[in-house]
């Protein structure tokens, strides 16, 4: 991604040291944080400075390298793995995070030798963070062929470049279509209330690669499917069960039936990364419940130009905020990832995983 003509990674590593991009303050201010230990990280993921499914996995794979380096060679293995237990905790939906920390526990398992264990483990978050990236940009490639010249994208959430390490899962074929294929796009982004990432980041993406857009209220999207305004629905996934089933920022469901009902392919774009082979359906894929602030209030640029928090809804009143839905499989056009296009199916999704990366 290029940030005022630079190229960023949305998270990597520096020495012992975790980079990333804080989203929390976008689109109103660009900042890097440094992550110097187990519980800065935590913290950046609960509160969602870092977000999106890619990008967390690449982070818990970042964080135990980190714990890896910390680590003395007497508490080495049990700190590392203490560290593991921890960021499994943090954000219980998003499947990339489990793949990439059993990934690396499970590749240097057989390892004694804590300095040979330190150097794999550092090794290994470093390619699944580069595998992250490579995967994004081959999802692009394949999705843009479902991209006519002229279209007009909608989508749900932020799956773009900051949501990974790099070009991202539902804005990818977007990206590729636009940068590679020099096709004319426009995207409707939908807000995505309660935490607005439609509005903050999406669209803060696609202002710096200059591709038309224009940011809507969540409930606008059928009526736009109703008048025939959009083409395509492209989402990104936090988690894919064994059917086909997938779990997404809450409202993926709703956009996915009302695409169903207009006659208009919706499509899940996704690395394999993001795929749970042990779990049946989406009724067994663990919804996130978030703090209810998130819903009672809202961030911004005032007037007088200072971030501030407003209280929008009455003193007294309790939210419920449900962070994730699930879209069954039936709704679902077919799944985009790094190999292909298949069925949302449990046929689709065994053949994605035939001779992948071990999930």
């Amino acid at each position: 991604m290029k940030v005022n003509g630079k190229d960023y990674r949305t998270v990597w590593m520096e020495g012992s040291v975790i980079k990333m991009i804080d989203q929390a303050l976008l689109p109103h201010r660009f900042n890097v944080i440094d992550i110097k230990n187990l519980e800065e990280l935590k913290k950046a993921i609960n509160d969602m400075n870092i977000r999106g499914a890619g990008a967390i996995g690449a982070a818990g794979g970042y964080g135990i390298a980190q714990a890896a380096l910390q680590a003395n060679d007497a508490d080495f293995f049990a700190k590392v793995n203490s560290a593991a237990d921890e960021l499994k905790r943090t954000r219980p939906t998003a499947q990339n995070l489990f793949t990439v920390i059993d990934g690396i526990l499970k590749k240097t398992a057989g390892i004694r030798d804590t300095g040979k264990a330190r150097e794999e483990t550092v090794k290994e978050a470093q390619y699944y963070a580069d595998l992250d990236a490579e995967s994004c940009r081959k999802i692009g490639m394949y999705g843009a062929g479902l991209i006519k010249d002229g279209a007009k994208v909608s989508t749900h959430c932020n799956a773009g470049w900051l949501a990974f390490v790099d070009w991202g899962s539902a804005l990818s074929p977007v990206y590729y279509a636009v940068k590679e294929e020099k096709k004319n796009v426009f995207v409707y982004v939908d807000e995505t209330r309660p935490r607005c990432q439609g509005a903050n980041l999406t669209a803060w993406e696609l202002l710096q690669e200059k591709i038309p857009h224009t940011i809507i209220a969540d409930n606008v999207t059928g009526a736009l499917m109703w008048k025939g305004k959009i083409d395509l629905v492209i989402v990104g996934a936090d988690r894919i069960a064994r059917n086909g089933d997938v779990a997404n920022k809450i409202g993926t469901y709703s956009s996915a039936v009302a695409a169903k009902e207009n006659g208009i392919p919706f499509y899940v774009a996704a690395p394999i990364t993001t795929i749970d082979p042990n779990c049946e359906s989406g009724k067994s894929i663990p919804i996130e419940e978030r703090n209810q602030d998130e819903t009672l209030y809202m961030y911004g640029i005032n007037d007088s130009g200072n971030y501030s928090r407003v209280r929008i809804a009455p003193e007294g009143c309790t939210a419920l905020n449900i962070g994730f839905d699930v879209t069954p499989a039936e709704y679902i056009k077919g799944i985009i990832t790094e190999k292909g296009i298949f069925q949302a199916s449990e046929k689709g999704v065994e053949e994605i995983l035939k001779g992948s990366i071990n999930v």
